[in-house]
């Protein structure tokens, strides 16, 4: 006989969330979050064959202080996966109000993202953008699957920071914040 509580079975989670007959209408919902204004950032890490990789990304959160840790999410459709999975390092760069034109460019399919662009290695070789509001140098800690997105964990190693404007995003349009003091100058 065994004292033990038991323990429920544990859900296979790729399929635990997932529903043919859910209400929600994938596009909507989209909309929906869209509402919720985010920062702008662009995630970069290096190819073992040395190239350097980059995407721009809304999904990235703080996580922890203590130990420092962020987390950013990449579609597992996405053409880049098997970089950041392999990739000891990433860098995130928060954009600043003037870079739309650099968060357009490496939100698109191209082979040279990185043509002209001001960027100098940094830990694991990972690209660190010249000009962003902060950028977070990380080691990868570990990857999670959430629907249909992986959920990378970074150790921030270092990290940078200026007083610039952020680079904002919501309702499916780039902006920047406006403090109430701002917002009463404005006619």
């Amino acid at each position: 006989m065994n004292d033990l509580p038991k323990q429920p079975a544990v859900p296979d989670p790729a399929n635990e969330l997932a529903s043919d007959s859910s209400s929600i209408d994938p596009r909507d919902f989209r909309t929906a979050l869209g509402t919720y204004g985010t920062g702008v950032t662009i995630i970069t890490a290096v190819a073992p064959d040395g190239k350097p990789y980059g995407i721009t990304c809304n999904s990235f959160a703080s996580v922890s202080l203590n130990p420092p840790l962020v987390l950013w999410s990449l579609g597992v459709y996405s053409s880049s996966l098997a970089v950041f999975q392999n990739a000891s390092h990433f860098a995130v760069h928060v954009l600043g109000a003037s870079q739309q034109a650099l968060a357009n460019r490496f939100a698109k399919s191209s082979d040279d993202k990185f043509a002209g662009v001001d960027w100098t290695p940094g830990l694991g070789d990972a690209p660190v953008l010249a000009e962003s509001v902060a950028n977070f140098q990380c080691r990868s800690v570990n990857r999670y699957y959430g629907g249909d997105h992986v959920i990378f964990l970074g150790a921030v190693e270092a990290y940078a920071y200026n007083a610039k404007d952020a680079l904002l995003f919501a309702r499916g349009t780039y902006g920047r914040f406006l403090a109430d003091d701002e917002r009463k100058k404005t006619p």
